[in-house]
């Protein structure tokens, strides 16, 4: 695994049209998608770096058109074996 990219938001809805426009932006492949509690929807992909970061800006602008809360992303290049057994 080469980077994984994660995009949080408050709804369903914002993390579906985030994890389209993300797939749609660049070579990446969903890992997984983890409802946290209280509405927060975790999308996790993963991909090279620039794929990852490529798509992970193309989740953050897709969000807001949803009409939906972006609360956090982040983009993990290289991460630690540990790290990814932990999200798999």
């Amino acid at each position: 695994m080469q980077a994984i990219g994660l995009i949080e938001t408050r709804g369903l809805t914002p993390a579906l049209e985030a994890l389209d426009a993300m797939c749609k932006a660049a070579n990446v492949k969903l890992v997984d998608f983890k409802r946290v509690g209280s509405g927060l929807i975790t999308v996790i992909v993963e991909g090279d770096v620039a794929a990852v970061q490529a798509a992970v800006e193309a989740g953050i602008t897709a969000c807001p058109r949803a009409g939906g809360q972006l609360i956090s992303s982040n983009v993990i290049p290289r991460p630690h074996p540990d790290l990814a057994r932990m999200l798999l």
